[in-house]
């Protein structure tokens, strides 16, 4: 297993992956035996571990989970009350804001390196340019379509993200920041006002800071759209996604994967209903 890449590991799993998880959980001091089955007993095993560092409580053993367990350093990371407190803003179910959490956000909002995730989006800059100069704006696409396009695309991923984004701002800083998304949930820098910052440069810092700044952006987002708002509330996972992700989301079954996690962290956690296994 590569630990650098760790899996994400839930009930029901059987792996090696799981084995070495058991162990990792036992050197914390948990009673098990690692027989690389991921049951009702490895499960409370994680939840402890994930409340006394406090983490997410979720009992699934993803990237943070690893990452604590190594000794790493988790300060930036989200926490379950970060999260209780979100909840309590929007006025929807601890449940809920889990669900999304799991569903639409990356898993972890900082790449090895520290610096926040990102995607830079060319045709977003090229909107964004347009607003002041549509000549400009015109020729910059054809002297480095790969910046600055009406077509989305170009993505490099990861590190490289930010390079493109550096590129970006030195032909306009303000429209670079505007036209990337940033952190967990990856909302768009353009959205910077509505979010209740003072400016796009102050957004991108806040994403710079913690995953909790990523999850304040995300409850800014929610409550400057009331139809979201609404859904998110009312668990219309449908509507939900078709607002967050676009008219595309069923082809990634957002909605289905929202449902299914809304019902998972709605359950007590170690539910007495599920087949008590190791």
């Amino acid at each position: 297993m590569d630990i650098n890449n760790p899996p994400t590991l839930q009930r029901d799993d059987r792996s090696q992956a799981v084995g070495q998880l058991q162990k990792r959980l036992k050197l914390q001091g948990a009673q098990l035996v690692a027989d690389g089955i991921f049951g009702a007993i490895t499960e409370s095993a994680v939840i402890a571990f994930q409340r006394r560092a406090g983490l997410v409580v979720d009992g699934i053993a993803g990237a943070k989970t690893w990452a604590a367990l190594q000794g790493n350093d988790c300060s930036r990371l989200l926490k379950e009350r970060d999260l209780v407190k979100a909840a309590q803003l929007l006025d929807v179910e601890l449940a809920a804001i889990k669900a999304v959490n799991e569903v639409e956000s990356l898993g972890t909002g900082f790449l090895p390196n520290g610096k926040p995730k990102i995607l830079f989006e060319r045709h977003i800059f090229y909107r964004q340019l347009q607003q002041t100069d549509a000549d400009h704006a015109i020729a910059l696409a054809t002297q480095n379509p790969n910046l600055v396009n009406p077509k989305p695309g170009g993505y490099a991923g990861g590190a490289t993200e930010h390079q493109r984004l550096s590129n970006a701002r030195l032909i306009d800083n303000d429209a670079a920041l505007a036209a990337t998304s940033w952190g967990l949930f990856q909302i768009m820098g353009f959205h910077w006002e509505k979010l209740g910052y003072t400016s796009v440069q102050a957004y991108a810092a806040a994403m710079d800071v913690s995953e909790r700044e990523h999850l304040a952006a995300f409850v800014g987002f929610i409550r400057s759209d009331s139809a979201l708002h609404k859904a998110m509330k009312n668990r219309k996972w449908g509507q939900f996604a078709r607002i967050y992700n676009g008219s595309d989301y069923r082809r990634h079954l957002y909605d289905v994967r929202l449902a299914r996690a809304y019902e998972r962290h709605a359950q007590p956690v170690n539910s007495q209903s599920r087949k008590e296994t190791t």
